[in-house]
């Protein structure tokens, strides 16, 4: 005689008032997708900014100095890694708080956009966030001969160790927690 499965016991309603809610806070990461397209919208801006950049810089290299062409390179390139690191946010953050991307349908898909975990995208924010400030304090040293505030390039030095030494505590942070986490660690 084969041992029929019980049927399932009907919920409390205190179990079905939780598994409700639990519902809806899950659901609710639905309402971050309009961030992450807004930020897509704000690419498009971006981009709208580099090809005037790009335009500006074109039509005046030919009387340009060679620190004025140095400068104008600069300037997209800042503009370019503002573009990377709002792609950063825009992949990862849908990825890990929104929902799963199937990367099978895009064959040029880069695979790092779909490995990148919250620990990870900290990382590459803030390494891009150090990489844009270098390059605004690398502007303002390239422009010391124009007159250049000592007390702004002071100001920006700072600020841009600032990042660097956040960047570095977070990234330590995140190796010990890791490493506690898995176990590895020396205690």
């Amino acid at each position: 005689m084969i041992d029929q499965p019980e049927p399932p016991k009907p919920l409390s309603s205190t179990k079905r008032i939780e598994r409700g809610f639990e519902t809806v806070l899950f659901n609710s990461r639905w309402l971050m997708a309009p961030f992450y397209f807004g930020l897509v919208i704000s690419l498009v801006v971006l981009l709208y900014k580099f090809v005037m950049l790009l335009y500006e810089f074109i039509l005046h290299a030919t009387l340009a100095k060679e620190s004025d062409i140095i400068l104008g390179v600069l300037s997209l390139i800042d503009v370019s890694l503002t573009g990377n690191l709002v792609l950063i946010v825009v992949f990862s953050g849908y990825e890990n708080f929104v929902s799963k991307i199937d990367p099978r349908d895009h064959p040029d898909w880069p695979e790092w956009m779909t490995k990148v975990d919250f620990a990870g995208l900290k990382q590459k924010l803030l390494a891009s966030i150090v990489a844009i400030s270098a390059i605004q304090v690398l502007k303002a040293f390239m422009n010391l001969d124009a007159g250049y505030d000592s007390t702004k390039l002071g100001w920006l030095i700072g600020i841009h160790l600032v990042f660097v030494v956040s960047t570095l505590v977070m990234a330590l942070s995140d190796r010990w927690g890791s490493d506690h986490g898995s176990g590895k660690g020396g205690h």
